[in-house]
């Protein structure tokens, strides 16, 4: 028994001998081992990415302290990337050993990084190369990664990198994208005692200001709490941006708060809280003018796994006076599966009105409501299987009643006014929508062919639905999704009636936004019936080059009233709603409707046939041709196109049945 205690000993001896003559070698030869590495790094950056780099004096100060003088970077022909004066930094020997490197202290002084763009060249292109055995061995590790793992091991590696003590100064942040130019300089960054302060200066061609970051940071605990101010009056502009997608965005200050990153039980927890005070945002694809939140913030629980990623509902999202509970979810156990639910609790109709974001829904401003309202959504998205998808909203009311309408007083269908349209954001010619215009046509003295013809090709459930068709929006969902663009809508009578009579034709967020809202009211809350939407709707769309309304469309065409519309007359005026201006495409250099042309009535025929909505005697003088008589003929004649234009058009693409 002693002999195997004193071999133990002896072991345990001869271990602790080998780790201080290693200790002593390391020490004794340090420098010469930092050379080495500093050598690999230069042989790397020549080798793999065509870079010079070059450290002109390196060496250890004290037990674990490095010092490094004039440290560059330089991809071969082109700007330099980087370049830093003087950064000293120390390491923790035994940290090292254990793979587990932490930055302890970090001074940096002049200095500076640049991302340069000339043309299509980079100075940093070749960094984000990668050759083509790499990519498919990240492909294969993909399939088999574990995300709570991954993203842990990212942000405790990130963090380790991250000093206790630092001091940075004159480090400047540099873009130049072919002129486009931003320059942050970081005049001095401190972080001692776990408390983080900067002075930062910000210059492009179109301002200069300066900024602040402030607050609380502990990397090695995984918390931090951090407010980013302008030390200068007004709000903080956001830079680059404007020039290089004519996106202006500014903002009063922005808070950042990590509270926990822990790991346990395979699963990854972060939680935490973000705000951001008057967000001005301007884009000619957002709205025509500044969009502006004045206070928001994002109280997260996030929640990673093995093979899944989520906002936890726990999460609250506040807009202003909006409060819901968001839901999102990427899971990858069996299939790829997206997930979203959002449920914003019974709130004041009143606050979610006045919430709502200035500049984004300017026809709601100055509405005034009563009563409360709740709102569910859910959306799931199976990529392997994607006609299963599952989009379903419920908005409960409470008392609701609109008390004064904003901007869009739909109430105003009900009577006379004057509309018009929006051609090039110019507003043309005013069509009066009443009885004292000649051209005006009731709904009962429409042809009922017309009538059922126009309801088949753009809203079949037109009389049922509430303003929109939940399954028409998961088609184009479905479409839009497997195209990677938005190739289809879901349309109904009610949002172009109101897309028209209200808002203009620009392609903006703030447009469709608004449009939903306004059918939403506007269909549930009994402001106006369906037959005067409809009469409205035939009575205002344009069916032609500046030809509004079914009264003007009917003389240009063929020289009658609406009433006296024959079935293919009518089969071919709804046939052009979507694209009344071409018309003449439809036609050859005789005037007789093309083969494509007439292939789509005789679809449409058999499709109303079908449905029930004409009988066989409604289609006795199917093969008569539609004569063009009216002054539309003189559009026909002047041009020649080529069949093929037509012809070649699929049904699906004109019409979403």
């Amino acid at each position: 028994m002693k002999t195997k205690k004193q071999k133990i000993i002896r072991i345990l001896i001869g271990i602790g001998i080998f780790l201080v003559l290693l200790i002593v070698l390391f020490f004794a030869f340090r420098n010469t081992i930092l050379d080495k590495a500093i050598d690999r790094i230069a042989n790397k950056m020549e080798r793999d990415y065509d870079s010079k780099f070059t450290v002109k004096e390196a060496s250890f100060q004290g037990l674990t302290g490095v010092s490094m003088q004039e440290i560059t970077l330089v991809p071969k022909g082109q700007d330099t990337l980087f370049s830093i004066q003087k950064m000293e930094t120390s390491v923790s020997f035994w940290h090292i050993i254990t793979g587990n490197v932490q930055l302890g202290t970090l001074h940096v002084e002049n200095g500076f990084v640049q991302l340069v763009k000339k043309g299509d060249v980079k100075n940093f292109g070749k960094f984000l190369k990668r050759d083509a055995s790499e990519a498919n061995l990240s492909s294969e590790k993909s399939e088999k990664r574990d995300y709570a793992e991954l993203a842990y091991n990212l942000i405790s590696k990130g963090l380790n990198l991250i000093p206790t003590d630092m001091n940075v100064k004159n480090l400047a942040f540099r873009l130049d994208d072919n002129g486009k130019k931003a320059n942050i300089k970081f005049n001095e960054l401190r972080l001692a005692d776990k408390q983080l302060e900067t002075s930062i200066r910000v210059q492009t061609n179109t301002f200069t200001q300066r900024w602040k970051i402030k607050g609380f940071a502990d990397p090695r605990n995984k918390k931090a709490d951090i407010a980013f101010t302008n030390i200068d009056t007004g709000a903080i502009k956001m830079p680059y941006f404007d020039e290089r997608f004519n996106l202006k965005s500014s903002f009063d200050s922005i808070r950042v708060n990590v509270e926990n990153i822990d790991m346990s039980g395979g699963e990854l927890h972060i939680d935490g809280f973000s705000s951001i005070k008057n967000l001005t945002v301007n884009h000619i694809k957002i709205a025509k003018k500044d969009v502006v939140i004045k206070d928001a913030r994002f109280d997260y629980h996030l929640l990673l796994g093995e093979d899944f990623v989520l906002v936890d509902s726990s999460s609250t999202v506040m807009l202003n006076k909006i409060k819901f509970n968001p839901f999102l979810e990427f899971n990858t156990e069996e299939d790829t599966i997206y997930k979203m639910k959002v449920v914003i609790p019974e709130m004041k109709a009143q606050d979610f009105i006045t919430s709502l974001p200035e500049g984004l829904f300017t026809n709601f401003e100055g509405m005034e409501t009563e009563g409360n309202f709740d709102f569910n959504l859910s959306f799931i998205f199976n990529k392997n299987k994607p006609n299963d998808l599952v989009f379903d909203s419920k908005l409960s009311k409470n008392g609701f009643k609109i008390l004064k309408y904003g901007e869009a007083n739909l109430s105003k269908l009900n009577g006379e006014f004057v509309y018009r349209a929006i051609e090039n954001g110019r507003a043309q010619r005013g069509v009066l929508v009443g009885n004292a215009n000649p051209n005006y046509t009731p709904l009962s003295e429409i042809s009922p062919y017309l009538r059922k013809s126009v309801l088949t090709t753009e809203d079949p459930s037109f009389f049922s639905h509430k303003g929109f068709i939940t399954e028409a929006f998961k088609q184009s969902i479905i479409k839009n999704i497997k195209t990677k663009k938005f190739s289809r809508g879901g349309s109904t009578i009610s949002m172009q009636l109101v897309k028209n009579v209200f808002l203009t034709r620009e392609k903006t967020l703030s447009r469709k936004l608004e449009e939903i809202l306004l059918v939403y009211i506007l269909e549930n809350n009994r402001i106006v019936s369906k037959e005067r939407m409809l009469e409205v709707y035939f009575n205002v769309i344009e069916w032609g080059p500046n030809v509004y309304g079914i009264g003007e469309a009917s003389n240009f065409y063929f020289q009658k009233h609406p009433s006296q519309l024959n079935l293919n007359e009518c089969l071919f005026l709804a046939s052009i709603v979507p694209r009344p201006k071409g018309f003449m495409w439809k036609f050859d250099d005789q005037g007789n409707l093309r083969d494509g042309a007439v292939k789509m009535q005789n679809y449409l025929t058999n499709l109303m046939l079908r449905r029930g909505v004409l009988t066989a005697d409604d289609t006795i003088y199917k093969s008569f041709p539609v004569v063009v008589s009216g002054r539309a003929r003189s559009f026909i004649r002047i041009k020649e196109i080529d069949s093929t234009a037509i012809d070649s058009v699929e049904i699906s693409d004109e019409f979403d049945f």
